[in-house]
């Protein structure tokens, strides 16, 4: 495979990677499970792709445009972790209310900052 298909291949994937995770987003704001279930197999199978892009490339040198669009994944797949992680901790609040229990599984204090450095 040439740089030029690889680099090509790679920018497609990385488009692909991008609308996914805006489907994501879309998909938490709806609350919308089937979707994020979806979007979920799409980014598993999009990795895949990026992986074996990567394999048959060696290491290929990254152009600008393909940076930019990593650092843009990266960003969106961030912001929709921490919704999942916001989303989740609502439920187990909900949970918890409803069952009168406390919380089966508390974050030890400074853990965050931990997980920062």
């Amino acid at each position: 495979m040439t740089d030029a298909v690889s680099s090509s291949a790679l920018r497609d994937t990385l488009r692909q990677m991008l609308a996914v995770l805006e489907e994501e987003r879309q998909a938490l704001a709806g609350l919308d499970l089937d979707a994020i279930v979806g979007t979920t197999r799409d980014k598993d199978r999009l990795c895949g792709r990026i992986d074996a892009l990567g394999d048959a490339a060696g290491a290929p040198e990254l152009d600008e445009e393909c940076r930019s669009m990593l650092d843009a994944a990266r960003r969106l797949n961030e912001v929709n972790r921490q919704v999942r992680n916001i989303i989740a901790a609502n439920v187990s609040r909900r949970l918890n209310a409803l069952t009168g229990s406390p919380q089966l599984y508390r974050i030890p204090k400074g853990y965050a900052a931990m997980a920062r450095a």
